[in-house]
């Protein structure tokens, strides 16, 4: 892990081994990120990634494992795909006064056999403390490639009251209670807000950080959707705030209503995302 904290923003800590996703983020000399309050399905790759504050999900899949097309042995992609446990080739580390940018390639091997790219750019405002992500996933195969991609950002529900709400304009009503659907855990998938370039989601205020909130945005071209799920059956809390490229449904009825997102080789796609803890 490589940290990196600007102005009034959070400690984030890259993590090198796996796509350079942030592992611990500290507000307040508070880890916000699960840690070990998580659920474990079964692959070492995504219970070390869960735990950290964000990591991505892709290219190549996303959510549960399903069925590899046409594969006559019977193998699926992985949970979550194939991006996690790829190490990241840091390109530029420049760090200023004001204003810090991070760049890395990420060659990743896709579970078909494929190869895909991920140019990833981290900055960070020293003054508005606000953390921007930028990738580009170019597919380097010689054969047409489907791109998925969600990003999870999980933080640990411990620290959440009763008064943390999430409020966004995909979201019911303007917004609810942390604490949506059944106990102890529950998933939604909903469209991202109207026509804007980006969505907005807001969580808190969180009295455990001095009453800040946490806000998100995010590309709604690439990421017109926003998933939600929360876990509070022990030993997990967690809270899991996802914008992501596909609805909710199998990658059998994504097809047939062809919403499969196809990449020529050589072609690439753009997605970003940005937070700030204020």
């Amino acid at each position: 892990m490589r940290d990196i904290q600007l102005g009034k923003s959070p400690v984030i800590h890259l993590d090198e081994t796996s796509v350079l996703d942030i592992g611990s983020c500290i507000v307040e000399g508070i880890n916000i990120a699960p840690g070990r309050a998580i659920p474990d399905d079964g692959d070492p790759r995504i219970d070390h990634s869960l735990e950290g504050f964000l990591f991505t999900c892709g290219p190549d899949h996303i959510r549960h494992p399903q069925p590899i097309e046409g594969d006559a042995t019977g193998r699926k992609y992985p949970l979550h795909g194939s991006f996690s446990s790829h190490p990241a080739e840091i390109t530029a580390w420049d760090v200023g006064e004001k204003r810090a940018r991070i760049a890395a390639d990420i060659p990743v091997r896709l579970a078909t056999g494929g190869a895909a790219l991920l140019q990833r750019v981290w900055t960070i405002d020293g003054a508005t403390g606000e953390v921007a992500l930028d990738d580009t996933i170019t597919n380097t195969s010689d054969t047409v490639q489907p791109v998925f991609l969600m990003y999870h950002m999980n933080v640990g529900a411990r620290l959440f009251d009763d008064n943390v709400r999430l409020e966004g304009d995909m979201l019911e009503d303007g917004g609810f209670n942390w604490r949506f659907g059944e106990e102890p855990g529950s998933v939604f998938c909903v469209p991202a807000a109207g026509n804007a370039a980006w969505a907005t989601l807001r969580l808190g205020p969180i009295a455990s950080l001095g009453g800040k909130s946490l806000t998100v945005q995010f590309r709604t071209d690439t990421l017109p959707y926003l998933q939600m799920w929360r876990n509070q059956k022990a030993p997990a809390h967690v809270l899991g705030i996802e914008p992501v490229s596909h609805r909710w449904v199998s990658r059998e009825e994504l097809a047939d209503s062809g919403e499969f997102n196809m990449l020529q080789p050589g072609e690439m796609r753009n997605y970003g995302l940005r937070f700030h803890i204020a």
